[in-house]
């Protein structure tokens, strides 16, 4: 009971935050609220008792969520960047495992090295889902945007694996280089070959067995597709390669696969639906996770340290500071050495003035925020070492990385709008150019479609049902045409025909409001049950979504 208990508090705190996020007149990124309400929960009275297992964590959340980064991720702008993405997501976690390692433990010496090293580990990871919710949507430009998202799918993986050997040399006091380094690419190259092959065979599977016509019901091949991502991490970890590396594969693998394999209709709204669901859930109850685990770590440290002394109490808030500083500081010469070797390598081709810009700079460093994958890493330290004694420096460890992370947070709160001020949006978005040639393709492919239709439909009819026949694939030409039209190169023809559109769409959702409405009334008065009104809206929902949707894309 105290487990379903628990459940529905979390459930419940994830839902009044997204009404939280709304009503308060300041604007606040979701996360931090969601944090602060995990935080309020803490109080004696309401406080659910959640005991914060690392393992179960990792099985539970992380798949479904990188799982889900990986299917919506752009695959072409992720390859075009892979270098960028590969120095920060493997190039900068080492680099900040080893600087950031013997820093801590110059810092804190109660801290061993290889505890030094571990705290660097979980602190190397990023969190784009907390990134995208204080930036805002579309703020940052798209192309680091997508560098940024690219970094926090592989880093997570790099920062874990780092993690390990940390762990491992903690354990044992013995550390190989060369060993490590080969178990390193063993372990991701396996995680993920393991991810897309199983993400292959569940498509080919699904296509065979599970989306054979339109009639069928979508929920089993939709249920299959949640439990993905769980058995490419499970299996990954039994075979001792990299679970996160697996579900992201996987994830990039149902993308494609789905893509290439064009099932039902109804499979993909269903499907697209549900994971925007468990994409708000799992990540607000990761968030409330954090808030719930930040008193009893930082309050009851500080609280302590304030008991003792104030200068305790300033010399533990130093630590989390000058640990912070450090992880801006190397973040921001790493970039800036990569965007200087870059723009070197542009100035021998013979492109001037390609200098590493300052801003950028800036705003890749602090949109480096720290989030549940750090708090999980350091809490999954061992307690104790293999003879039995206390591991030094464990508890210093996970204080410093939960105050890393609040910080992070923080700073990007004050300072992504600062820095992103004055970057103006364009004015249509980094696509358009290539949206409205596939839209201009689409529609002139859909009138060759119907044409032929025509053709071979009128083949063998008498001439008044030829003539009925044209009726109708004028009507169906028609939409099409004015699609053409709204897209053309001239543009007061251009114009014309979207405001002509606008006012179809005006003129469509008040018909389809009326419906609804008429509807209604036929179930209050006994005409029709609720499983044909539920029948009859569901075409109306999906009708007016597909045609808002269209008008906002034309906005």
């Amino acid at each position: 009971m105290a487990i379903l208990f628990t459940v529905l508090i979390l459930l419940l705190a994830v839902a009044v935050s997204g009404v939280v996020v709304r009503v308060i007149p300041v604007k606040l990124p979701l996360p931090l609220v969601q944090i602060g309400i995990g935080a309020l929960l803490t109080f004696p009275r309401v406080n659910p008792h959640v005991t914060f297992d690392p393992d179960i964590f990792m099985a539970l959340f992380i798949p479904p969520l990188l799982f889900a980064d990986g299917w919506r991720i752009p695959k072409r702008e992720f390859f075009m960047q892979r270098r960028a993405i590969l120095m920060l997501a493997l190039g900068l976690v080492l680099l900040t495992v080893v600087a950031v390692g013997y820093f801590a433990h110059w810092l804190v010496p109660q801290i061993s090295l290889p505890v030094a090293f571990a705290l660097a580990a979980v602190l190397s990871p990023t969190d784009a889902v907390a990134l995208s919710a204080i930036a805002g949507k579309d703020r940052i430009p798209a192309q680091l945007m997508h560098i940024l998202e690219g970094e926090a799918l592989m880093n997570d993986a790099s920062g874990l694996v780092a993690l390990k050997f940390a762990v491992a040399a903690a354990l044992t006091g013995v550390f190989s280089l060369r060993a490590a380094t080969l178990s390193f690419f063993l372990i991701a190259a396996g995680g993920l070959a393991l991810g897309a092959v199983i993400g292959w065979v569940f498509s080919f599977v699904s296509a065979r067995f599970l989306n054979v016509t339109e009639d069928g019901d979508p929920a089993p091949g939709v249920v299959l597709t949640l439990l993905i991502p769980f058995a490419a991490y499970l299996f990954a970890e039994h075979l001792d390669v990299s679970g996160v590396l697996a579900a992201v594969a996987a994830g990039m693998m149902m993308n494609y696969t789905s893509t290439a394999h064009t099932g039902p209709v109804s499979t993909r709204v269903r499907a697209s639906s549900t994971w925007s669901m468990i994409e708000f859930v799992f990540n607000g109850m990761v968030f409330t996770l954090l808030g719930l685990q930040f008193p009893g770590i930082l309050g009851k440290a500080l609280l302590d340290a304030h008991h003792t002394s104030d200068v305790q109490m300033l010399r533990l808030l130093g630590y989390i500071a000058a640990v912070l500083v450090a992880l801006y500081a190397m973040r921001f010469s790493w970039v800036w050495l990569l965007r200087w070797v870059a723009s070197r390598g542009a100035a021998r081709h013979g492109v001037t003035n390609a200098v590493p810009g300052l801003r950028t700079v800036a705003i890749t460093t602090v949109a480096g925020v720290r989030g549940a994958v750090t708090l999980a890493g350091v809490l999954s330290l061992p307690v104790t070492l293999a003879n039995g004694a206390p591991l030094p420096g464990r508890d210093s460890a996970i204080f410093i990385a939960t105050g890393v992370i609040l910080a992070s947070l923080l700073v990007a709160i004050v300072g992504l709008p600062l820095l992103l001020r004055g970057v103006r949006r364009a004015a249509q978005g980094p696509h358009a150019a290539e949206e409205r040639a596939a839209r201009v393709q689409a529609a002139q492919a859909a009138i060759r479609a119907v044409d032929a239709v025509h053709e071979q439909a009128t083949e063998n009819l008498d001439e008044a049902e030829a003539a009925y026949a044209a009726d109708v694939t004028a009507r169906v030409m028609d939409g099409y045409r004015r699609r053409l039209a709204s897209l053309d190169a001239d543009r007061d023809r251009s114009a014309h025909a979207r405001r002509a559109e606008a006012l179809e769409l005006e003129m469509r959702l008040a018909g389809m409001r009326a419906e609804r409405a008429t509807l209604v009334a036929l179930r209050n008065h006994m005409r029709i049950n609720d499983e044909t009104l539920a029948k009859l809206m569901r075409e109306v929902d999906l009708a007016e979504t597909a045609m808002t949707s269209r008008g906002r894309t034309r906005a």
